[in-house]
């Protein structure tokens, strides 16, 4: 835990002046909104507290509540393959509210989801046999309290010897809110069916909140946002549709479990995400060339769709080059950091290598369309530069399109999931490790700068027509 008390060495010396507060009309006032069973996997440096302690907005009393949308309109089913157990099972689960649910199942809930997710990263503490002793030995007694259970929950997260794998009070909980990057409390995952297709479910979402209030369901199929059809995107693709300016609607076309009928829903977004990015035009010193500089403070839900809008608008306005500051950004959503360097990148080049216990961690994850831009970048990294961060970095470094500027990054090749609970507290737990294009793993290495100072443009040219050459050749 030093890194939170840490004394952090000066950012690398620039020319640039010290990045300022955004203009408030450069940036949408959309946000993020979410309490969910599974947040999806976020990364953060030596602990996600840092995620959770950084100053964020909160989901508080003032908050806008929350309105009832209107009546939702059943339609005929569709033909699909039907699992008739899998549906009596969706349709006979009884969603408890947290004062339903006792304190033996919170704590064998989150044993399940360790038992279920957890990866090992190499301190060999775990294994199967160990952890169903752990729950024998945790559940042979009666737990009186819920302060119990979570001290018990505390006790065997720890045991696994997992700095990353925590525990989160209900309060620590709610801080995850901006995380969400569909805007009202779901969480989409891809999953193939029998016949080879990919359906996009509902793996998760918050009790009472606006999907759920709406009818949304855990395993329901979307199929359409705002009236358009979904099949052949990705999650990711679809959670941005999903995403809007706080307190407006949403339609989205779903299928109750396997088999069950369609229905649209409308849905009113609730947000409190921030903006995490800054940027503005520098002329270059002695030349007539301009520099687009881009500070990214953390990947939230918002971080890649106002990068998005600062790369275009930069380049609109006669950018040369661009500057990716990555200085002191500790993380976030491993996939923001995904979509982030595809917008770089060219189609079929590797972003990142994945390994984890469960198949969607297991992949090599490689740019899928033409690059947003393909000015030369320098990215700005120092000793606070971690995870989802570092990808970025190592991705477009990898690939030859960017220059490292600054210090060695922290060094987190790690990837944590978070998953609520029944009360309202959650578990953070490590589910898979990544190592970069180049098969470098960061963790506990980090990676080097190829300069310590800020080189002259000719200088970034150079190096990265030298890197190219030494793919091609």
């Amino acid at each position: 835990m030093r890194i939170l008390l840490c004394n952090c060495n000066s950012p690398p010396s620039l020319s640039l002046t010290p990045p300022q507060k955004p203009p408030p009309s450069l940036f949408p006032a959309a946000a993020v909104w979410t309490k969910k069973t599974l947040i999806t996997a976020l990364s953060g440096a030596l602990s996600l507290t840092l995620l959770v302690s950084s100053p964020s907005p909160a989901l508080s009393s003032d908050s806008p509540p929350f309105q009832p949308p209107r009546p939702p309109q059943l339609s005929t089913p569709l033909p699909d393959r039907c699992n008739e157990e899998e549906e009596e099972q969706l349709q006979n689960k009884v969603v408890l509210k947290p004062e339903f649910v006792t304190n033996e199942e919170i704590v064998q809930e989150a044993w399940q989801i360790v038992n279920d997710s957890f990866l090992d990263t190499g301190r060999h503490r775990w294994s199967p046999q160990s952890w169903e002793q752990k729950k024998e030995d945790i559940l042979g007694t009666s737990i009186q309290t819920r302060s119990k259970a979570h001290e018990l929950i505390k006790r065997m997260l720890a045991s696994l010897g997992d700095p990353y794998t925590r525990f989160l009070s209900p309060a620590e909980f709610s801080k995850m809110a901006r995380y969400d990057i569909t805007g009202i409390g779901i969480n989409i995952r891809e999953v193939p069916d029998d016949t080879g297709s990919v359906k996009l479910k509902v793996q998760g979402l918050i009790l009472d909140g606006p999907a759920h209030t709406a009818g949304v369901r855990q395993g329901d199929e979307v199929l359409a946002v705002n009236g358009e059809d979904v099949v052949g995107k990705s999650a990711f693709e679809v959670s941005s549709l999903l995403q809007g300016p706080n307190e407006t609607f949403v339609t989205i076309k779903i299928r109750h479990g396997n088999c069950g009928p369609t229905q649209s829903l409308e849905i009113q977004r609730q947000l409190v995400a921030r903006s995490p990015v800054f940027y503005r035009l520098e002329q270059v010193s002695n030349s007539p060339s301009s520099v687009g500089y881009m500070r990214l403070k953390e990947f939230n839900a918002l971080a890649r769709k106002d990068l998005v809008i600062a790369m275009k608008r930069l380049q609109d306005m006669g950018a040369s080059y661009f500057i990716l500051d990555l200085r002191d950004n500790l993380g976030g959503l491993v996939q923001a950091g995904i979509e982030i360097a595809k917008l770089f990148l060219n189609k079929g080049e590797t972003i990142i290598y994945t390994v984890g216990r469960d198949p969607q961690y297991q992949k090599n994850v490689v740019a899928d369309t033409a690059p947003l831009v393909t000015l030369p970048v320098v990215v700005l990294v120092n000793n606070r530069t971690a995870s989802a961060s570092e990808i970025v970095a190592s991705a477009l470094h990898d690939n030859c399109r960017a220059v490292l500027v600054g210090e060695r990054t922290f060094g987190k090749g790690l990837i944590q999931s978070v998953f609520e609970l029944r009360d309202g507290s959650g578990v953070v737990v490590t589910v898979g490790q990544y190592v970069t294009p180049n098969h470098l793993d960061i963790n506990g290495n980090g990676i080097e700068p190829d300069f310590r100072n800020f080189p002259g443009w000719s200088d970034v040219s150079q190096h990265l027509l030298k890197c190219n050459l030494h793919q091609q050749g």
